[in-house]
């Protein structure tokens, strides 16, 4: 193998320029360096140019790796942004050296040059001469844009090129197993069994192969998975289809005795049919025969009749006036009624209207009345400011005389030889003037700092003061609170005990309730269950009542669900009760439209409530094939019921993938084992629900049937008196004093140990609050005392140098008098003033209180002329309200009228209408008084009639008898050939005979609607015989046995239709012990054609399972195979290395090391233990070694893992910064030995141990005048050989 030979650097990170780092033909190098000079930059610099991202070189992208000037801290930001090198004492003292502590860091100084240019771009090459002695130069750049550039031997080239070429020299970028990193020896020896696996996998080349072979295998599980469903699938379709050839021929013996199941209710309509017709005709001719006799009755009662018809018409005549009257009444009052409502939001609205006019005038007065006030402030305002400006003038005349009157007021000529002398002082002082300002100047400097200064240390100084009291009172606020925490705590516990010997005491009490209300629940669902039992033949026939009311109204209503289903065998009844649910009683219905009506018909005549299935409009979800033959036990709920085919629909909308098993534990099976998304319903009625919740026994009316069998009247009552007594315990226990006591205390107690807890919350939270409050207080106070000490010598400095300014100063003052004094000697004598500067002082007195004065006469006068314009705007404002609210005033005086007038039309129109109503309220009266009158006359006519009329009543009552038996008879021939028309029986009919098709669903009588119904009105004038419907069908009776023809006694009639009844029973009962599946024929062929479709995807599916797990376990094979190479060799090596590493004089033999899998099998999806034993110690976990025991183990794995497909060289760096100086020789004559050709060390380390024994030493320090990075290169062995 090769070697590498030379590192140049161009601009990266803290190397400015051009570098080189010679390594030459040693192969143990050591780069040595100052902690921040740049030392582990030579490995990120090694790592870059080997193409590892920048992620793993302390960056985030690539930019952050070009170089970045920095700008001294003793350096000088100028005005206009620019640095420069300081020339104070400091900069001479050495301190203009100071740099940033890391040249090599990514922070940015906070005064960076504005006018620096850094580099944009910057490159890394690396020089390597194989073993044919040939150079190889691998260069990388950093581009302006921020991209990586890839060049070999000076050749752009792309980086899969330039990785490939690193793998010839078997260099693996992948691996980087050539590369250790600070911090990689701590993270292994810490490293997890897991993140060993990782590393030997990465060292391997496995790791190429984990997402095909986690691909391969999702794809195999899947496919196998598939091929066990589809498995599954062609075993319950083989099951299906045994099933439903059995099923077959149960339907065809079926089908013989439906026949003669039928035959036999034929019969049995007919005979009934028969006994109909023959007492029709018997009662016919003893009706026709009364007929006869009562027209000889008739005759001598005839006058008496027609007087009663004649009394009868007229008082029908009157009605009928009186019925147009009210309705007329009827009509006026609604049209008064709706005149009320009319007038109703006009007087609403008349109501606000006046309402809103009465506020307008109170607010059009209070405007006024503001506007009178607001004028009357604006004059006021307006005669202040004119008195202020006559002063303002007096006082300017009087302060003119008083200056002139003293003699204080210069001339013209004095003022111009003041400004003369003042020139010449000037002139002859401004050398001492400039100095004296700027001393001034720096004199109020220095003192505005000195007693800011003073300032901050007096505050800092109270501060601490105030913060020591503070802290005191807080500790005593402190030592209260946890006296009052503890000694609430006590009585907490005290309460807290005392309410748990309550609590046990209620809840023994509770117990006894508990059972006392579960007994008594218990009995009143038995006594309630019995009572039901009792009532629910009569809720029965009310719900089959309103069904046919339903049917006869609507003709798209086919029946309740449940009505329209049967069982295929007797044992699924209450299992199919149960699968119906909700829908058990609901009411299938042709279409949406009539699911409506039916409610609303419902809703009108108060009958009650039910639901709709419409066929037309419901949805539903196809059952599950899967659940299809899963298991022998189980099949799906619609498949245990027959029902018509146009019903499909609403079976499955009920049922859905509801399953019934034959016991529990196959529907535990189906539901839990399985994890499938149904509902399952055993045999006893115990349901599965989708939830996983589980609910038992039959529905309430089985239960109630079996109660009403079970129990009798004794033991009921008995029951009844054992829930009084029951209720006597509980009302006693609830009701006791002591109960009550015992509430209120527990209720009290609860309360105080809720107010102790509020407390004792309250007063911890005070105590974390005092503790940070004192903690802030302490710090607060250490801040302050060390802002005292710091402020104290600042101050003291500067007031010593203020005091110095002071002094030079008034020097300078004293030298600047002297002068005015001889200059305005002259002027001063005139004038009578000592020197110039008690005259300026005197007239700079007089000026500065004339200018005080004028300034607050013209503040007086500005505020005055400032509050006059403010009063006047708001002036206006008022005007223009006032304005605004006489408009919208007359507007609404305006709508007033125009409600006002339609009101009074409304209130016209409705007196019309009172006096309408009371002239047909005189009409009533008067037509009330006439039908009285009629109906007595009326009732005297009848009473005549009926003393004449006895033995016409008597012919009447026989003949309404023989009609009432005429109608029973054809309402029942009726009614027993509907539902033989709607059973479908097919009674024999004569030829010519109407069907029953055309037999009409409801029997409608012969009325007229537009009769009047008088009272009393005897209809048995002219009573022709009855007329028999019979529809037009002639019933066919030669089929009926000619014995059953024959005329009998009631009680033989009786026996011979119990006869009939009984073998229809016996035949019905045979037949739902049979509930054969009547569509297995049909299902048989569907399943068959299912079987063919199955077979073809299980097919399909087997050979998709062998193909994908040939896939898998060529790409199991490849990964293993890598990874075991890895792991066997890396196993092997770390005996070595490790003793190697251990060994010393004493102990020549060393430690022990070895890696131990958790899984042979797939040992990459598991993890490997890494064990040591250092020389003389115990066996223990990685963990339980000491840190130095720990490195030197790490490192062991580091040399072993590197010994696997081993790069030409091995960059550590310091990876010996946790061992002690014995550890390091150790790895240092490791090192030494084993670097040879092939095996290149380049190590960076601060330990003497192991560098002084390396070859060749590459320095790295800074240089300060150039802020960079740079490298001296030394090579040893020529020492060693002088």
């Amino acid at each position: 193998m090769g070697k590498l030979i030379r590192l140049e650097l161009f601009n990266f990170k803290s190397y400015k320029g051009h570098h080189v780092m010679q390594f030459g033909d040693s192969y143990f190098t050591s780069i040595i360096g100052p902690n921040g000079s740049g030392k582990s930059n030579s490995m990120d610099a090694i790592s870059f140019v080997l193409g590892i991202k920048s992620s793993h070189l302390r960056s985030t992208q690539l930019r952050d790796l070009v170089y970045r000037g920095r700008v001294l801290r003793t350096s000088k930001i100028n005005a206009d942004g620019s640095t420069s090198h300081q020339a104070d004492d400091g900069a001479e003292n050495g301190a203009s050296g100071r740099a940033d502590e890391d040249i090599g860091s990514d922070d940015e100084d906070a005064h960076t040059s504005s006018q620096r240019v850094d580099p944009q771009t910057a490159w890394v090459m690396a020089v390597y001469e194989d073993d044919a002695g040939e150079e190889i130069r691998w260069k990388r750049s950093i581009t302006s844009t921020g991209q990586s550039e890839y060049r070999i031997n000076n050749r752009v080239v792309g980086a899969k090129q330039y990785n490939e070429a690193l793998e010839e020299q078997n260099i693996l970028i992948k691996a980087r197993n050539f590369l250790v990193f600070q911090g990689d020896v701590e993270a292994i020896a810490s490293q997890s069994p897991k993140d060993l696996t990782r590393l030997i996998e990465q060292i391997s080349g496995s790791v190429e192969y984990k997402a095909e072979y986690d691909q391969l295998k999702i794809e195999a599980d899947k496919a196998a998975e598939e091929q066990n469903f589809k498995l599954n699938q062609r075993r319950g379709i083989n099951s299906e289809i045994k099933q439903y050839q059995e099923q077959k021929r149960e339907a065809d013996n079926y089908q013989k005795k439906v026949g003669e199941h039928d035959q036999a209710i034929v019969t049995q309509v007919l005979y009934k049919l028969f006994n109909f017709q023959r007492v029709v005709e018997e009662s016919g001719a003893e009706i026709q025969r009364h007929q006869e006799e009562l027209k000889e009755y008739r005759r001598n009662v005839e006058k008496y009749e027609t007087r009663l018809g004649d009394a009868q018409r007229e008082q029908a005549k009157v009605a009928k006036d009186v019925n147009k009257l009210q309705r007329n009444i009827k009509q006026k009052e609604r049209d008064i009624e709706d005149k009320e409502n009319e007038l109703l939001p006009i007087d609403e609205k008349i109501a606000v209207w006046k309402d809103k006019l009465q506020k307008r005038q109170g607010s059009t007065a209070k405007l006024v009345k503001d506007r009178e006030e607001q004028s009357e402030k604006i004059r006021k305002l307006q005669k202040d400011l004119e008195g202020v400006q006559r002063a303002q003038q007096r006082w300017e005349q009087e302060r003119a005389q008083m200056m002139q009157q003293e003699g204080r007021q210069l001339s013209p000529a004095d003022i111009a030889e003041y400004s003369n002398l003042r020139s010449e002082v000037t002139r002859r002082t401004i050398d001492n003037s400039t100095q004296a300002n700027d001393l001034q100047r720096q004199s109020n400097t220095e003192k505005d700092i000195v007693n800011n200064l003073k300032s901050k240390l007096d505050v800092a100084q109270a501060r601490v003061g105030k913060l020591d009291n503070e802290i005191r009172l807080l500790g005593e606020r402190q030592q209260e609170s946890k006296a009052q925490v503890k000694s609430i705590t006590r009585d907490i516990e005290s309460k807290t005990k005392e309410i748990n010997n309550i609590n046990s005491d209620n809840r023994r009490t509770e117990l006894r309730k508990e059972e006392i209300e579960e007994k008594v629940t218990q009995l009143s669902q038995k006594i309630s269950q019995y009572n039901d039992a009792q009532n629910l033949s009569q809720k029965e026939a009310r719900n089959r009542d309103i069904l046919s009311s339903l049917k006869r109204l609507f003709p798209g209503v086919r029946g309740r669900l449940f009505e329209l289903c049967k069982p295929k065998q007797k044992k699924y009844e209450s299992a199919v009760s149960i699968a119906l649910g909700r829908y058990f009683e609901s009411i299938v219905v042709d279409t949406e439209k009539t699911g409506r009506d039916c409610i609303q018909y419902l809703k009108e005549k108060r009958l009650g409530v039910c639901s709709t299935i419409p066929l037309d409009t419901i949805q539903h979800k196809a059952p599950n094939p899967n659940l299809k033959g899963m298991h022998k036990g189980m099949r799906l709920a619609v498949d245990t019921m027959d029902f018509d085919h146009a019903f499909e629909r609403a079976f499955y909308l009920a049922c859905g993938n509801t399953v019934v098993c034959d016991d529990l534990d196959i529907a535990k099976y189906i539901c839990y084992t399985k994890g499938m998304d149904t509902r399952a319903v055993t045999l006893d009625g115990t349901v599965i629900h989708k939830g996983g919740n589980m609910t038992g026994g039959r529905g309430p009316d089985d239960q109630a049937k079996a109660s009403a069998r079970r129990w009798d009247d004794a033991e009921v009552e008995k029951m009844r008196t054992v829930r009084e007594n029951y209720l006597a315990e509980h009302q006693q226990i609830t009701s006791s004093q002591e109960a009550q006591r015992t509430r209120s205390k527990l209720e009290l107690l609860r309360s105080e140990v809720a107010g102790l807890e509020s407390r004792l919350a309250r007063f911890k939270d005070e105590i974390k609050a005092l503790d940070r409050n004192i903690a802030s207080m302490r710090s607060e106070r250490e801040h302050n005392v060390n802002a005292v000490a710091d402020i104290q010598p600042k101050y003291d400095e500067r007031a010593a140098g203020l005091e110095g300014f002071r002094n030079a100063l008034k020097r300078h003052e004293d030298a600047i008098a002297a002068v005015e004094d001889e200059v305005f000697a002259h002027f001063c004598s005139r004038l009578g003033y000592g020197n110039i500067r008690a005259y300026e002082a005197q007239q700079g007195t007089v000026q500065q209180e004339m200018e005080k004065e004028r300034l607050q006469f013209n503040k007086q006068s500005q505020a005055l002329n400032l509050q006059v314009q403010f009063e006047t705007g708001q002036l206006n404002d008022i005007n223009e309200r006032i304005r605004r609210v006489r408009i919208e005033t007359e507007r609404n005086e305006l709508a007033l009228e125009e409600d006002e007038k339609q009101r009074e039309e409304l209130a016209s129109e409705m007196d019309v209408l009172n006096a309408e109503m009371e002239q047909f309220g005189e009409q009533m009266t008067a037509l009330h008084e006439q039908l009285e009158e009629r109906q007595q006359r009326v009732g005297e006519a009848r009473r005549d009639l009926q003393k004449r009329s006895k033995n016409v009543d008597a012919a009447n009552k026989a003949i309404a008898d023989l009609e009432a038996e005429v109608a029973r008879n054809v309402a029942a021939r009726y009614t027993l050939l509907k539902r033989c028309k709607i059973d479908g029986t097919k009674v024999p009919l004569k030829e010519g005979s109407n069907t029953l098709d055309s037999l009409p669903l409801e029997e409608m009588a012969d009325t007229n609607d537009d009769a009047m119904d008088i009272d009393g009105e005897d209809d048995s004038e002219g009573r022709m015989a009855p007329v028999i419907k019979d529809y037009g069908i002639d019933i066919d009776f030669d089929a009926l046995e000619d014995k059953l023809k024959e005329e009998m006694s009631e009680r033989d009639a009786q026996k011979t239709e119990e006869a009939l009844q009984e073998t229809i029973t016996n035949l019905a009962s045979e037949l739902e012990k049979l509930n054969p599946n009547m569509r297995a024929m049909e299902r048989l062929s569907t399943t068959e054609e299912r079987l063919k479709s199955i077979e073809s995807d299980f097919n399909a599916a087997r050979r998709h399972a062998k193909r994908t797990k040939d896939d898998f376990e060529g790409v199991k094979e490849k990964r293993y195979e890598l990874f075991n190479r890895a792991f066997t060799h890396i196993s092997e090596q770390i005996s070595t290395v490790y003793k190697e590493l251990t060994a010393t004089s004493h102990f020549p033999l060393g430690g022990q090391a070895f890696l131990d899998n958790e899984d042979m099998d797939e040992p990459y999806l598991y993890g490997i233990r890494y064990h040591a034993t250092p020389p003389l110690k115990r066996f223990r976990d990685m963990e339980h070694l000491s840190g130095g025991e720990k490195s030197i183990a790490a490192l062991a794995l580091l040399f072993a893992v590197h010994s696997h497909q081993p790069s030409p060289f091995f960059v550590l760096d310091e990876v010996d910064a946790a061992l002690d100086n014995a550890n390091v020789a150790k790895v240092a004559g490791y090192v030494r030995a084993h670097a040879r050709p092939g095996m290149q060390f380049i190590v960076i380390s601060l330990k003497m141990g192991m560098f002084v024994n390396s070859e060749t030493l590459v320095g790295i320090m800074r240089d300060q005048g150039a802020n960079s990075s740079k490298a001296l290169t030394l090579d040893l062995r020529k020492y060693l050989q002088d």
